[in-house]
């Protein structure tokens, strides 16, 4: 009984669920209201144009509300700060801050000072073509500037391998390698080409910090998802090959612009033969502990209260290890070397050098830019969370500015450094911030520690933390599958940039993704519609087989906006569809108008002729004949156009011409957005083509501001007002069908579905 009792109720609730479903499938739906053309709608909505909002105005109101919403806005280490969660994020965070620190090491410095003009090794501060301490510099003051204003909580902000070659191009253009031609003063040529750096990164945080604030972050727009991965993946293959040299133990000379990956590549494998067997060991060993380490934290993900470091447990054990078994003399193992101690203090900006740098700081500001924001991107979209893109100009701009003075050079965000900093657990910029502290002990006091380490460790290191961005070569497949125009925009960018580095790359594949959407626009899918049965709803008859054309109606849709670049396509378009060759008819007719005029005019000067030939007396006889034989042409003419509405003989059908097999034409515009002149010009001659060959044109789906351009583009008068455009398709359809020719000021009528 229990168990029938529980049922019961069980059994009941899910027989109404049925007959309730059942009941929804058979319920017929029925409106009845006005039907409405634009004019009626706005009578009837009471429409006024909206109120416009000045941003302006918000931008000079005043008060301590706004003032603390922008100081927020704009230091957004008071909002997340507060908000930390130390239990859970801190102990992550010290050991992700602790491996870049030791990572960015011996990328900013060389293991002797007098290797500087022998070799770039992995020295960035030497890629820029400045002494080596100048890169840990970069990585201390820039690193902790972030910390205060950025908004990506995972990118590691410091030197970047591309970013010190763009500048090392010009410090070596404006501070060349010899002051003359017979000798070389060391001193002198570093201290002009710091100058220059310093300065650089000024002007160049000026750039960003300006643009910034006039928020040109709107660039982001443009930089979709494809292109961003297509960029950083090549930007991932460039920074594997810069790796390459430091895994063989090569000594390779320096390449730049267009081509230097492709060079480098030539020289790598023209000088394998020479590779030291020491150094490729050192980072196959390192390698794959690394790999193993990494698999076992996904493996043991569960079990494990925090991922086991392999990054820093490597670099202590490689050190450790290097020092015990002489690496260095042993197997020619480069290793990092001394480290210079000490700060220096701030230094003012030569402005002189200002007009010499503006272009290359605009550039390196841009593409800086662009890499930080394409990174944080791709951080914020796997870790859920947003990066605000003006912040970031800002946040960029004053690291550069504010690290130009304390003698730093240009930065951006390192790829491989934040692909450590997330992969050993990083959670916020709290660890770039215990990186930075951990580079101002390494400076001032520790730097010797790590005299040992081995550059190739660090080269594997970089490359196995690139393997999550060099994954991203399958969206490739991906996006064969899902969108080719995708596809496009991603193969381009990662050739460009491959081919061209990542400032040209860039360029092109803004450029080329703009082009796209302008020829996506040009090519919409065009579409003549058809009424779904005892609906309201019309669709492609192309796509829906029960979908009919209305008689005697076309309905004619775009999917796309109607703008100066495919005007053109969109009326050759509609005059295709519509089966109707509407030039051909409108050009017979005005041939045949032109014949009858002749005829008529000839037939008055023969007229005319014999009046005079045959004096008053005779031409006053000849009239009535005249006049009675015109009557009989008349009506010999009438007889042959009984269904002919227009007895002056200029329709299709008196002309003899064929008749379109429609009397109306719905323009369904609910695709557009804006439009432009040339779009209301291109409109207006859809009107008079279409009512040349005697067919009724309408407009359906206008969205408010359309009409609001329509009506300051000046598009109605008195043979288009808005009674020719309708709330919907299906109140332009019922008024045709009631109204087979156009009828001005016809009263409301009423539709019923």
């Amino acid at each position: 009984m229990g168990l029938a009792d529980a049922s019961g109720p069980r059994d009941t609730q899910a027989l109404l669920s049925a007959t309730q479903a059942m009941d929804l499938r058979r319920r017929d739906y029925h409106m009845e209201r006005p039907l409405l053309n634009q004019e009626h709608l706005e009578e009837l909505g009471r429409w006024g144009s909206a109120p416009r909002t000045h941003q302006w105005r918000t931008w000079l109101q005043c008060s301590r509300a706004r003032a603390y919403a922008l100081l927020l806005q704009h230091l957004p280490v008071l909002v997340w700060l507060p908000r930390y969660p130390v239990r859970d994020w801190l102990l992550g965070d010290l050991l992700s801050g602790l491996s870049v620190a030791i990572m960015q090491l011996p990328q900013d410095l060389l293991s002797r000072l007098h290797c500087y003009h022998s070799t770039l090794g992995l020295a960035y501060a030497l890629l820029a073509g400045l002494p080596p301490v100048f890169g840990l510099y970069s990585s201390f003051y820039p690193v902790f500037i972030y910390f205060l204003f950025g908004t990506s909580r995972h990118i590691s902000v410091g030197t970047f391998a591309v970013m010190s070659v763009m500048v090392g191009s010009v410090t070596e253009s404006l501070a060349p390698q010899a002051l003359n031609d017979s000798m070389i003063n060391e001193t002198a040529r570093d201290a002009a080409r710091v100058q220059v750096a310093s300065t650089l990164s000024v002007l160049v945080g000026l750039f960003q910090v300006g643009l910034g604030l006039i928020h040109f972050g709107f660039v982001v727009t443009y930089l979709s998802e494809p292109l961003v991965r297509g960029y950083t993946t090549a930007a991932a293959v460039q920074v594997f090959v810069s790796q390459l040299k430091y895994v063989f133990g090569l000594h390779l000379s320096s390449h730049s612009g267009p081509l230097s990956l492709i060079y480098t590549v030539l020289e790598v494998c023209w000088k394998l033969p020479q590779s030291k067997v020491g150094t490729v060991v050192t980072a196959a060993v390192a390698g794959v502990v690394l790999v193993v380490v990494k698999l076992l934290n996904d493996k043991l993900q569960q079990q494990l209260p925090m991922p086991i470091p392999g990054e820093l447990l490597t670099l202590i054990g490689a050190t450790g290890i290097s020092y015990g078994m002489g690496l260095k003399h042993r197997f020619e193992v480069d290793v990092v070397g001394n480290i210079p101690a000490g700060l220096v203090p701030p230094v003012a900006p030569n402005t002189q050098l200002f007009s010499k740098l503006v272009g290359s700081a605009f550039t390196i500001a841009v593409v800086g830019f662009a890499i930080a924001i394409s990174l944080g991107k791709i951080f914020a979209l796997r870790h859920g969370y947003r990066v605000d893109s003006n912040q970031e100009l800002v946040a960029l701009g004053l690291s550069n500015l504010i690290g130009g003075i304390f003698q730093c050079f240009p930065v951006s965000c390192s790829m491989s450094r934040s692909l450590v900093q997330e992969s050993t657990g990083g959670n916020s910029q709290v660890a770039g911030a215990i990186s930075s502290l951990f580079i101002l002990l390494i400076i001032v006091k520790l730097g010797e520690l790590f005299h040992d380490l081995p550059k190739a460790v660090l080269a594997a290191i970089i490359i196995v933390n690139l393997k999550g961005m060099l994954r991203q070569l399958s969206d490739m497949r991906s996006l064969w599958k899902a969108n080719r125009a995708d596809l496009l925009i991603w193969l381009v960018t990662f050739t460009a940039t491959i081919l061209l580095n990542l400032d040209l790359g860039l360029v092109v594949a803004v450029i080329f993704s703009l082009l796209l959407v302008v020829v996506r626009t040009q090519m919409p899918h065009y579409s003549v519609l058809g009424q779904v049965p005892d609906t309201d709803i019309y669709r492609d008859v192309a796509e829906y087989s029960e979908a009919k054309e209305v008689r005697g109606v076309k309905v004619f849709r775009s999917s796309a906006t109607v703008y100066f670049a495919n005007a053109e396509f969109y009326s050759d378009a509609l005059k295709q569809r519509c089966g109707v060759d509407v030039d051909f008819l409108i050009s017979q007719k005005k041939k045949l108008l032109k014949k009858q005029e002749q005829l008529k005019l000839k037939q008055l000067q023969k007229e005319e002729k014999l009046r005079k030939q045959a004096g008053p007396l005779l031409s006053a006889c000849l009239a009535p004949q005249q006049v009675s034989s015109g009557d009989k042409m008349e009506d010999a003419t009438a007889n042959g156009q009984e269904d002919s509405k227009a007895p002056d003989g200029s329709t299709l059908k008196a002309l003899g011409l064929p008749q379109p097999d429609f009397h109306s034409l719905i323009l369904d515009l609910g695709a557009l957005s804006f439009v432009d002149t040339v779009c209301l010009k291109s409109l207006k001659n859809i009107f008079h083509d279409f009512r040349e060959i005697e067919v009724e044109v309408y407009m359906a789906a206008c969205h408010s501001p359309v009409v609001s351009q329509l009506e300051a583009g000046h598009f109605f008068d008195a043979s288009i007002t808005k009674k020719h455009l309708f709330a919907s398709v299906h109140d332009a359809v019922t008024f045709a069908l009631q109204h087979p020719r156009p009828v001005p000021d016809s009263p409301v009528s009423v539709t019923r579905l």
